[in-house]
Order: C-alpha cells, then sequence, then structure tokens
C-alpha cells in the first residue's frame, strides 16, 4: 500500500494578509488530509516542524516513501503584493511520475478553486523539494496568502482541499477514494482459516497479507463491501464478509 512523506510549511514567517501564518495554515490543512489518508489505505509521515526544508528532505530520504508531498501557499513579489492569485502545482520536469501527479493535482482543484484558468501544473528547476528527494515529489502552492481573496478561499475551504487532494493522490495510485469516518475495531470471523489482505479491494487484488481467525484488527474504511484494515502493521483491504464489528 502507497506510504507519503506528508511536508507541510515550516514558514512560520510568511504572514497572511488578516491574521495567521504559512506554517500555521498548512499543518492545519495536513490535520484535515490525515482522516482522509487513513480511511484510504495511504500510510504517511509527517516532516518535522523545528527542522527547516534541509531537514524535511533529509528525513524523507532517510526512508522509503512512494510520494512526497510539500504544502504551501504563496507570495506575490513585493511590487505586485496582494494583486495576484492561483494555484501553481510545483513538478520535477525530469519525472514523468511527478509530472503525472502535478496533472492530477490541478486538474482536480480546478473543481474547487473559484478561477480554475489560474491553477497550472508547474515544472521548477530550483524547488530542493521536488527535485532532491528519492521519493515522486511535487509542492503545492495553494493560493496567494498574501491576497485577501485567496486567503479566504483557503480558510473557508480546508475540508474541501484536504479531501480534494488525498481524492488525487488515490487517482495516482490507482486506489479508491474512501469517505474519512470513525476508525473501528473488528474481529475476524472466518471458519479457522485465514483472512487474507490484499492491496485492492477486489478478489484480484494481490495478497499482502492476513490474519488468523479470531484476531482484531483496526477498521480505518469501507468500500463496495471491503474494509480498509491494518493488523500487524500491514494496511490493505479484507472483505467485511468476514470480519465482524
Amino acid at each position: 500500500m502507497p506510504k507519503v512523506f506528508l511536508s507541510p510549511s515550516t514558514q512560520e514567517w510568511n504572514q497572511y494578509a488578516t491574521e495567521g501564518n504559512e506554517e500555521l495554515y498548512m499543518n492545519l490543512l495536513a490535520d484535515r488530509m490525515e482522516p482522509y489518508l487513513r480511511s484510504c489505505g495511504i500510510s504517511y509521515v509527517r516532516n518535522d516542524p523545528v527542522r527547516n526544508v534541509t531537514g524535511a528532505i533529509a528525513d524523507s530520504n532517510a526512508g522509503r516513501y512512494d510520494v512526497h508531498l510539500a504544502l504551501h501557499s504563496n507570495a506575490a513579489p513585493e511590487s505586485l503584493s496582494g494583486r495576484l492569485r492561483g494555484i501553481d502545482i510545483y513538478y520535477a520536469p525530469k519525472s514523468s511520475f511527478s509530472r503525472k501527479l502535478a496533472d492530477i493535482i490541478s486538474n482536480n482543484l480546478r473543481e474547487i478553486y473559484p478561477l480554475p484558468d489560474k491553477v497550472r501544473a508547474v515544472p521548477t528547476y530550483s524547488l530542493g523539494e521536488v527535485l532532491r528527494t528519492r521519493a515522486v515529489a511535487v509542492l503545492c502552492e495553494l493560493g496567494y496568502h498574501d491576497n485577501y481573496a485567496d486567503e479566504a478561499w483557503l480558510k473557508n475551504n480546508m475540508e474541501s482541499i484536504a479531501r480534494n487532494i488525498v481524492d488525487s493522490l488515490c487517482d495516482y495510485f490507482g486506489i479508491p477514494f474512501v469517505p474519512a469516518g470513525a476508525v473501528r475495531r473488528g474481529t475476524v470471523t472466518t471458519d479457522g482459516s485465514n483472512l487474507n489482505i490484499r492491496d485492492y479491494p477486489s478478489l484480484s487484488g494481490n495478497i499482502i497479507g492476513s490474519a488468523p481467525d479470531g484476531a482484531v484488527m483496526t477498521i480505518n474504511g469501507e468500500t463496495n463491501g471491503w474494509y480498509v484494515v491494518n493488523y500487524n502493521g500491514i494496511t490493505g483491504y479484507s472483505s467485511s464478509q468476514f470480519i465482524t464489528l
């Protein structure tokens, strides 16, 4: 199952137009993404807010992640302060996977941003969090925080932005999006045999683990007769037919 390094901004000095700062609101956005990541079966680790971007890159590269996702908001040059709007999703120009992910995210964000023609995927030749990570990486600049309209959109739509971005990750990974809900416990109820855990909610999904009859599993989500489960550190899908909540 996919694993993401989630890297919200650590730039507390970037003040918003009215109140708050970039680090605060990007971490609030990451907070709202976590339940959706969990319900969709996407494992995640967040950056250490005390460390700078160099530390985030080092921590990401020290692990094995499928995607490095950096969350930021933008600011216009001083001469244009408060006058620019739009969303930029930066990708590594030499990585087809980075470009694919940036295209998916930008296409989906056009559905909820009020100026869809100002949402774009952009190659970067300088951003370290995109170019120096081992994992496929993109950096999202989610509007201009020095613009009153963009700031208001970001603050008033945190939940829908979080859901939208996780939905994009699911598109990229080729797994179903599962709405967030309560985390539950379930007991494997079979005829004594093991219950398979698969990497896709289908009998054609690869078996990545199993749980014995009577085992207690964590249930993070549900989709079309399958539970998104975690058992002994393995995250995947198991048939709900053989799990008693």
